[in-house]
């Protein structure tokens, strides 16, 4: 089966979504959600739910209480160990909704390793950034961390959806970036 160009930015967008959801596991789908009931991303089938109003209600208040718990000390960490396979659970879901036209048998695999791979791969590397933030501050960056990743998740959340290849690229290079980082901060750590 050959892919055609709309199927590759169907692709870019889900992954980018999935992407997304590495830093913020409810916003995603909302703005997945938004963008689909203003007319703006259209959506696998089966997914038409994402952008019910009961849908958009719950995954605002989710949003909300999530933003929310990353700003409460020790709570932000248990966030991060729980967070990884709920995150991973979403990237899959929120990949597979933006894959329209693609065979199923296709979708789900490319939703799975990609968008719940891309997801893991993106929480992992913020548990280290938080962690590393965490222990060089005594946790007094931590608001400024969450401020961050709650920004770049509704960033990504929207160029995903508007400039899909251009977004992921740019998660390449992001993921690139801060994984040289995390390395180099490990290292010092480790050395100290």
């Amino acid at each position: 089966m050959s892919f055609s160009f709309e199927s590759l930015v169907a692709v870019a967008v889900g992954i980018g979504l999935a992407a997304a959801t590495g830093f913020r596991v409810f916003l995603p789908l909302l703005v997945a959600g938004l963008a689909a009931r203003w007319g703006h991303l259209p959506l696998s089938d089966g997914f038409q739910w994402l952008s019910t109003m009961p849908a958009l209600i719950a995954l605002g208040t989710a949003s909300v209480v999530e933003i929310a718990a990353y700003y409460i000390p020790v709570v932000d960490h248990i966030l991060d160990v729980i967070g990884g396979p709920i995150a991973v659970l979403a990237g899959v879901l929120v990949s597979a909704s933006a894959m329209i036209d693609i065979p199923p048998g296709l979708k789900w695999p490319l939703a799975i390793i990609g968008g719940g791979g891309i997801a893991a791969l993106v929480k992992m590397l913020m548990a280290l950034v938080r962690a590393k933030f965490g222990i060089v501050t005594g946790g007094l960056a931590n608001p400024v961390v969450s401020t961050g990743e709650t920004a770049v998740a509704v960033i990504t959340a929207i160029c995903a959806i508007v400039i899909p290849v251009v977004c992921l690229l740019g998660l390449v290079l992001l993921i690139f970036w801060i994984s040289r980082r995390v390395r180099r901060a490990t290292r010092a750590i480790a050395h100290e």
